[in-house]
């Protein structure tokens, strides 16, 4: 049974959220603050399979819990956010969320979300060894292990699926709907901002330079691609 850290300081929202939750067949525990979240995480014997992060929270907000999180562990991490508004998904994206939900959420499309997610943790690994290398980059998709100049990268599960999607594909253009499919696993048009983030934050971890990218390229109006150096 997964067990879900729910962060939310609304007292009313977060015992309607948790009891819903318990109901669909998880396991939850509750934090009302951000620096009680991550007391929750790191300081008991049984860890959360996944983060529901409230953006609005006193003391340290939604943003920097999950900045704060990503520094040290690859747990997935969905937010909730009151608005849509785009600079709070992107920036949330970009601290390393593995997604979003606008609330008020309706609890079986956020269990539904949960489990996509939670999927998306599980390692999936080839049927035979695969190993690509891209300059100093080794990617072995049958291990699911990333090296760059001998050293294993930290990836979360996003971020590790995604490279091996474009290892797989190697000079091949894939479009945000294509890797939203087979790495998100949506099954309808999602929001193309999960693969920006995504693709950036990857960079970040790949790239020499992760401003002027010469691996992960931009293949502007299409989608993105992976090259040799």
């Amino acid at each position: 049974m997964p067990r879900l850290l729910l962060v939310e300081d609304d007292a009313v929202l977060a015992e309607a959220l948790s009891r819903a939750l318990r109901g669909l067949g998880h396991e939850v525990d509750v934090a009302a603050t951000g620096e009680q979240a991550l007391a929750c995480l790191y300081d008991r014997r049984t860890p959360a399979d996944l983060v529901l992060l409230d953006v609005m929270l006193p003391g340290i907000d939604g943003f920097e819990v999950c900045r704060r999180i990503r520094a040290r562990d690859t747990v997935p991490v969905i937010l909730l956010t009151a608005r849509g508004d785009a600079v709070d998904i992107v920036v949330g994206l970009e601290c390393g969320a593995d997604d979003y939900v606008v609330k008020p959420a309706e609890p079986r499309v956020l269990d539904a979300r949960v489990k996509t997610v939670l999927r998306r943790a599980t390692p999936v690994r080839a049927p035979q060894s695969s190993v690509h290398t891209f300059g100093d980059l080794r990617v072995d998709s049958a291990a699911m292990v990333v090296t760059r100049g001998g050293s294993e990268l930290h990836l979360t599960s996003t971020e590790l699926r995604l490279l091996v999607e474009f290892a797989e594909h190697a000079g091949q253009v894939l479009s945000r709907q294509t890797l939203l499919r087979s790495v998100w696993d949506y099954g309808y048009a999602g929001d193309s901002r999960l693969v920006d983030a995504a693709v950036s934050r990857l960079r970040a971890k790949i790239e020499p330079d992760p401003g002027n990218p010469t691996l992960l390229r931009t293949a502007r109006g299409l989608g993105y691609r992976l090259v040799k150096p």
